[in-house]
Formats: structure tokens, sequence, C-alpha cells
């Protein structure tokens, strides 16, 4: 063109040098608009600026920026929106920053739509304080944001999947109220949205009443709206709102989906409310809505928790008929509940059916399937059975069953070594327990505590102290603290074997290293000392419990008094029962279960308390009387054990029948006392009671009448005696009805 004698205008001249800097030599283009002597203007540099953009090159499009004022062209609202466009399309936010307060502070101001597009990208870098003050300069520059705007704003805060923070929430609310007063909505995605977050931030009634303002203006909320919320209420633990939001979902005409159900359910058996849950579980079924995996899986899992293994076992059945597979939660579920409820033929056999073995006796509803649904146990599953097995003391099973996981390329972990080395140690299997010890060491597991604790306590039953308390050390040298557990497993071991100043030392090391005894810790050291006569130390111990806070309860008490009587300090064992009937008698059955938690079966029978509480379900006061008045009949104390016995009357009105033995001891001690008409009165109450006295009481009776001269009386006895239906058993000192 050049070489024909032709120029070129300013438009053809134009193009070219965009084209040539698009292309990066823009070197060249700046030669050619020389060569051709044309003054460049504000449209020729807007041309070369663009060009610069779209070859990404920012630092010389800003240069060509600075060249324009040089050159006395004055950028106009082209140059800058150029510039803002080509920025905003790389993601050079920076930039976009510096080139808008340039703009505006030339007078420039960026269109509605370059406005919306810098909210949207600030928003989706996570810088909403910017992108807010981006909604102010709009107003500045005479726009509304209008209703694409803010919903990409409170949408670019509230949509993504973790919750924002308090401060960036408030600015979301502050622009959420500012666009109501504007006249605009939130679109029916946002409300959701911005609902959600609301109900992260705890703020529910604000949630509601968002919803509640959108469908003032029209709005009619759907099935993921309300679920969203619901889900989060649900998530929160605000189930009562939750149900709340589902009732007024289902009062706008809304069907709840299964995935509402499901959640709703799910929560309700997480707080235990497992009746709520299956009513609602019902009510989905009579609605047309199918049950899903997740839904039957809650449901399933709540019943097991409880121990209500028939309906778990009711709901499986029907899942299956409905077509619903179970996955390996279901399955694992399902195991680890019959297990816990002492059903491990049950769970053996959902095993079996899990991994489509059906070809095993006794076939019940889990085995009706054909067997072709195959699914591997996990760590999980495998861990529940070996637990299971082993709480059975199905030892050998539980090691045979952790073979098979190996062999399967599944690893045991640390949940299933510590389950199989109780196992052991329960049956009396400490070398087994040990070979699992040490290779669950090699398998690079730590032992922990629970590990530790069974073996120590295994050790103190097979009475080899020395190795227990190497096994202590061997834990504290491994970093492992004991906790109370442990501890007190040890206490309760010396003390059992006598060597209560060893538990002793023991108890106070305990404290110099930051672990509190606990009231089984101190009731476990009172027993010792009780046993060896100590009783000095006894009463001394609860008073270091009073002093440390660690408030002694029903079964200390009664372990104290029974010690007391024994040592013959009765008006201290009174004293004893007085103080513990103020402070530390439980009221009620639930008091008493959390009161003997803790410690062992074997323990708790051993002071009577076990078979009062089974028997009548009433509170096992009668073992703590019964001890205090044979002692108090033995010392011959015989008003105070009247006084007792008057107590216990008032305070029980069911009696075990160990309590013939309370009115045997007070009937013989009152005839040999020759307070026969009181012994005849309490023989009255016995038998109208039901029960039969020994032979032992009759001969008691005769001989203080005999004592009183009351010979007629003596014989009359004697003669009724002759008559009664019973068959004496004397060398026993007990009588049965033939």
């Amino acid at each position: 063109m050049a070489n024909s004698g032709f120029n070129m205008d300013g438009y053809t001249l134009g193009y070219f040098a965009q084209l040539l800097c698009k292309a990066g030599r823009w070197r060249d283009a700046l030669r050619i608009i020389e060569e051709e002597e044309f003054e460049p203007n504000t449209v020729i540099y807007n041309k070369m600026i663009s060009g610069l953009c779209e070859a990404s090159l920012f630092e010389e499009a800003m240069d060509f920026l600075h060249r324009m004022r040089t050159n006395s062209c004055v950028p106009n609202v082209k140059t800058f929106e150029t510039l803002l466009t080509g920025c905003l399309r790389k993601r050079h936010l920076g930039r976009c920053k510096r080139i808008l307060t340039m703009m505006i502070t030339e007078g420039c101001y960026p269109t509605r739509s370059i406005f919306k597009y810098l909210v949207d990208a600030y928003c989706n870098s996570g810088d909403y304080i910017y992108a807010y003050k981006l909604l102010k300069k709009m107003v500045d520059c005479g726009y509304r944001p209008g209703y694409v705007v803010y919903n990409i704003f409170i949408g670019g805060i509230c949509g993504k999947e973790e919750l924002p923070s308090s401060d960036i929430l408030e600015i979301a609310e502050k622009t959420y109220y500012e666009m109501l007063d504007a006249g605009f909505v939130l679109n029916k995605v946002n409300i959701g949205h911005f609902a959600h977050c609301l109900c992260g931030a705890g703020k529910f009634e604000k949630a509601f009443s968002v919803i509640r303002e959108m469908m003032i203006k029209g709005f009619i909320p759907d099935n993921s709206t309300y679920s969203k919320v619901i889900g989060f209420l649900c998530r929160a633990s605000k189930v009562e709102k939750a149900v709340l939001l589902f009732e007024e979902m289902r009062k706008n005409g809304i069907v709840p989906d299964v995935y509402t159900y499901s959640i709703l359910i799910d929560s309700f058996c997480k707080a235990g409310l497992i009746e709520p849950a299956r009513n609602l579980f019902d009510e989905m079924v009579r609605d047309g809505c199918a049950p899903n995996l997740v839904t039957y899986t809650s449901l399933i899992h709540a019943y097991l928790k409880v121990r209500r293994v028939f309906n778990a076992n009711d709901l499986f059945e029907r899942m299956l008929l409905e077509g619903c597979i179970p996955n390996i939660v279901t399955y694992t579920a399902l195991i680890d509940g019959h297990c816990k409820a002492g059903d491990i033929e049950k769970a053996c056999q959902i095993y079996a059916r899990m991994r489509g073995n059906s070809d095993i006796p006794d076939v019940d509803m889990y085995f009706r399937s054909d067997g072709s649904n195959f699914i591997e146990p996990n760590v999980v599953t495998y861990g529940a059975l070996v637990d299971g097995l082993c709480k059975a003391h199905k030892v050998g099973e539980a090691f045979d069953l952790i073979e098979a996981m190996s062999k399967a390329g599944c690893e045991p972990n640390q949940i299933v070594y510590d389950a199989l080395i109780d196992g052991f140690c329960k049956v009396g299997k400490l070398d087994e327990a040990q070979e699992v010890f040490t290779k669950m060491s090699e398998n690079g597991y730590s032992p922990k505590v629970y590990t530790y604790s069974s073996l120590i306590d295994r050790l103190f039953k097979d009475k080899r102290l020395d190795l227990a308390l190497k096994v202590l050390s061997k834990m504290l040298e491994n970093a492992c603290t004991p906790n109370v557990v442990t501890y007190t497993e040890m206490i309760d071991g010396l003390c059992k074997v006598g060597k209560t100043d060893e538990a002793n030392k023991l108890l106070v090391m305990m404290e110099e290293k930051g672990c509190c005894p606990n009231v089984v810790s101190y009731t476990a050291m009172i027993d010792g000392f009780g046993k060896v006569g100590k009783v000095n130390m006894c009463l001394e111990i609860l008073r270091q419990m009073n002093g440390k806070g660690c408030a002694p309860n029903f079964v200390t008490y009664s372990v104290l008094i029974k010690h007391c009587c024994v040592a013959g300090l009765l008006d201290e064992a009174h004293k004893l029962l007085e103080e513990m009937k103020q402070t530390h008698w439980p009221r009620y059955v639930a008091g008493y279960h959390k009161v003997v938690e803790g410690f062992s079966r074997e323990f708790v029978a051993s002071l009577g308390l076990l078979n009062s509480i089974t028997e009548g379900n009433t509170m096992p006061i009668a073992p703590t009387y019964r001890i205090l008045i044979d002692n108090f009949c033995k010392a011959g104390r015989l008003e105070v054990a009247l006084e007792l016995y008057q107590e216990m009357l008032t305070t029980s009105s069911v009696f075990s029948s160990a309590d013939r033995n309370t009115y045997s001891s007070l009937i013989e001690s009152l005839s040999l006392a020759l307070k026969v008409e009181k012994a005849f009165e309490l023989y009255g109450d016995m038998t109208r009671r039901g029960y039969i006295p020994d032979i032992s009481v009759f001969f008691c009776l005769i001989k203080g009448l005999i004592k009183l001269n009351k010979w007629d009386e003596a014989l009359q006895l004697s003669e009724s005696i002759c008559h009664m239906d019973i068959y004496w058993h004397p060398w026993e000192g007990t009588i049965n009805k033939s």
C-alpha cells in the first residue's frame, strides 16, 4: 500500500496497530504511526491498548495509558473499560482496583455491566469487603445495584460450601436489608443459601423471617429451600425448630421428599426420640414416599442402640422386601447391635449373610435372599464382631476372625487389637494376650491406656503383682499416662491381696501424676483398709475424700458402715447412716444405677446391693440396715436395733428373702432379753409378710416364755409347731414347706 503511494487513514491505521499490539509487536505499531506521520489520538491509543490487553501485556497497556497523557490525549470511558475488561478476564484484580480508582477520579464512570462483572469477580475471589465497596461506588456513580447485582453479591457470600465468618455474614445481612429497601428480592436459590448461612450462625429466627419476607413478596419456597434449612437445623441439633419448619412446609402445600424425611428421622434417632422417628417413618410411607437406605439404616441403628433388637430385625426384613439393598453401614450396625445385645450367634449369621454365604444351619430371615450380593466387611465391621465374640468369651473364634481379616487384606486397627487383648485377659489367657500385644506393637500400633488397663486388671486377678507393676512402669516409660480406671484397678487389686500400704502409696502417686482419684478409687481403698481391720484409716480416707471435693456416695457409706460394724464401732456406723440419709442417699432407682456405675458387679453384689435392686426395682436400702440391726442385736442394744427396724419399714416397702434373717435376729435377741411380747409382735409381722421363721426362732420364743414362767403359752407354741405343714432342715437352718 505504501509502495503504491497510498497512506492509511486513521481508521485503517488504528486496526493495523491493534493487530500488531495483539501479536506483541507494539514497537512496530509505534514505528508505523511515526512513518505515516500520523498524530496518535484517543481512538488510536484505545485500539493499541485493546490489542495489548488481548495479548495479556498489561504492563505495556498501562504504559500506553501514560503515553496518552504525555501526548495530550485524554483517556475516555472506552480506554478504562478496555483496561478493566482485559484485567478482569485474566483476574488481575489488584490492577482493576487501581484502574477503577483512576477512572472515577477522572470523571469516567463504568457502566452498570462493568460493575456487575467487578462485583462477581471480587466475590469469587473472596474479597467481599471490596465487593461491598463496589455497591457503594455504583450508587456514587448514579446507579442502583439492582436485582442481579444484589443477588450476585449475597449469593457470592452465602453460596459457598463453607459458612462465611460472622463479619462477612453481617455485611450480607446489611446488603439484604438495603436490597429490600430498594424494592428488590433474592432469587429462589439465594433464599436457600442465605437462610442456610443464618442458621449456621445460630440466627434461626432471622432465617425464618427471610423466607417469610420473600413469601410476602411473591416467592414460593420449594422443597429444596425448606430442605436446606431443615437439614442445617437438624445438624445444629435444633430438632424442634426443624419440625416447626417441616410443619410450615406442609401447610404451604410443599410435599417433603425422601431427603427431608430422612434427615428429620436421622435427627430424631440421634436425639434418642425413637417413637417420633418411627411415626414419621410410617407417615412418609403412608404419603407414598419410599424410604431409602439412609432412612432404614438410621432407624435400625437407633433401635439397636436401645437394645430393641426385635424392632431392628423387623425393619431390616421390611427393607429387604422393599428391595432396598443394605450397605456396609447397615450390616455393621446390625452386627454391632446384636453383639451388644449378647446375641453373638445372630451377629455371626448377619456377617455370613453380608458375605453372601447362606449355607449355614438355622437360616433365618437374614438369609432369605439368594446370596448374590456380596459386601466386603471393613475394619469397623470386623471390630464390632471381634468385640462381640470376646465379650461372649469366644476368644478363639475372635482370633480366627482376625486371621481371616488379615488374609482378606484388611489389617486390624488399634480398636480390634484392644478388643482381642481384653478378651484374652477376661478369660484368663494372659500369654495369648501378651502375644497379641507384641503383634500389635510390631504392626506399628502403640498400646493405649485401655490396652494396658486390660493387662493390669488380669495380672492383679491372677495375683501376679510384680508383673502388674512392671506393666505400669512400662506404660509410664512409653509416655502413656494411666487414667483413673487403670489406677483404680491397681488399687483394688492390691487391696484384695491385703497390700493396703502399697495401694495407699499408689493413691498418692496417682494424685502426684495429676490424675484425681474418683469415688470408686477411694471406696476401693476404704474397703481394703476395712478388710485388714484398719477402720481408723477407713475414716481417714473418708475425711480426705471430703477435703478434696470428692463426695462419698451410697456405696462408699455402705462399705464403711459394714466395716465399722465388724470392728464394733456401732455408734460410728449409726452416725454414718444418718449422714448418708441426709446427703448421699439416692432417692430413685435411676440415681442408684448412676451411683454404682464404675464399681464391678462382683463388688456391688458382695455388699448385698445387687439383689435388692433387681428383686424389687426399688432402692436397695435393706442391706445397710440389716448389717446395723444385726450388729446392734449382737451388742445387746435392742432399742437402737428396733429404731433401725422401724426406719427400714418406713423407707422401703419391698423386702427381699434376706430380710427374714433380720426378723430372726431381732426376735431371737428380744426373746433372750425376755422382751417376749415385742418378739411376738415381730413374729406376727414376719408371718404377715409371708416369711416362715427358722426353727431356731421358735426355740428362742419358747425359751423366752419359759423364763417368764409362761408355761401354757410355751406348750401352745410347741404344739402349733408340730401341727405346721412344714418339713424342717435343722442342719441347714432352713425350712421347706412339703
